[in-house]
C-alpha cells in the first residue's frame, strides 16, 4: 500500500498532504483531550500502535510503486476508535519512511489517508455497525480488521488511478486495473489480519476484560 517516495505528482503528494494533515491536526487534539482525562490508556494505545507498525512494515512485492501488507489498524480502531489511528498511523509512517524506506516523505499524506484515515474509518465504523446488528465479538473484530485492511487497498488503489488515469479508459479503466492486482495478494493478507486481530483480542478480554469493558469495546458484565 505505500505508495513510494517520489512517484506521486506534485500537484496529488501536495493535494493529499494537505487533505491529511488537516484531519490529522484535529485528530491530535480529539486525543490528547482524551489521554488527559484517561491517561491509563497509553499503554494500549502504545501496544496497538505498535502492532500496527509491525504488521505494516511486513510488505510483498504487488504494483510497480507500491507494494502489498496488512495493515494493523483494524486492532486500535476497534479499541479507541478511528482518530487515534490516524495520530499512530502517521507516527508508524514516518518513522517507517525515514527508517525503512518504506513509503516516503512527499507519499506521506496520501498514504496517512489510504491507511490512517479511510483504512481506520472503515474498520470502527464495521465494528460498531457489527456489534449494532448483535454480531459476536470476535465476528465484528475479524470484519473490522479484515475490511478496513481492504479499504486502505481500495483508496490506494484509487490515489493512483486518479494520479496516473489509463490513457484508453481513463480513471474507471486504471482503478480497475489497479485492484485487480492488488486483490491477488490483499486478499488473503485481509483475511489472514483479520484472524490474527481476533487472536490478539481474545488474549486480551481474558487479560484484562474490565479495561475492554471501559473502553466500551464489550458490554460490562454480559456475554462477548
Amino acid at each position: 500500500m505505500h505508495i513510494m517516495e517520489g512517484y506521486l505528482p506534485v500537484t496529488h503528494a501536495v493535494g493529499w498532504g494537505i487533505a491529511s494533515g488537516t484531519i490529522l491536526t484535529y485528530c491530535v487534539w480529539s486525543v490528547g483531550r482524551s489521554l488527559r482525562s484517561r491517561p491509563q490508556d497509553k499503554f494500549l494505545l502504545a501496544a496497538s500502535s505498535a502492532y500496527m507498525f509491525t504488521l505494516s512494515a511486513l510488505k510483498l512485492p504487488s504494483l510497480t510503486g507500491s507494494c502489498s501488507h496488512p495493515t494493523g489498524v483494524g486492532l486500535g480502531a476497534v479499541l479507541f476508535g478511528w482518530r487515534p489511528m490516524v495520530v499512530s498511523g502517521f507516527i508508524v509512517l514516518l518513522f517507517q519512511a525515514l527508517l525503512l524506506a518504506h513509503g516516503g516523505l512527499t507519499t506521506l499524506g496520501a498514504n496517512l489517508f489510504a491507511m490512517g484515515i479511510a483504512g481506520a474509518w472503515v474498520a470502527r465504523g464495521v465494528y460498531s455497525l457489527a456489534r449494532t446488528a448483535r454480531l459476536p465479538f470476535r465476528v465484528a473484530t475479524f470484519l473490522a480488521a479484515a475490511l478496513g485492511d481492504l479499504a486502505t487497498y481500495v483508496v490506494t488503489a484509487a490515489q493512483l488511478a486518479w494520479a496516473f488515469p489509463d490513457p484508453a479508459g481513463g480513471f474507471v479503466a486504471s482503478f480497475t486495473k489497479f485492484l485487480g492486482v492488488f486483490a491477488i495478494t490483499q486478499v488473503p493478507l485481509a483475511v489472514a489480519e483479520g484472524l490474527l486481530t481476533v487472536l490478539v483480542m481474545n488474549a486480551l478480554m481474558a487479560y484484562d476484560r474490565r479495561e475492554l469493558e471501559t473502553l466500551g469495546v464489550v458490554p460490562q458484565g454480559g456475554t462477548a
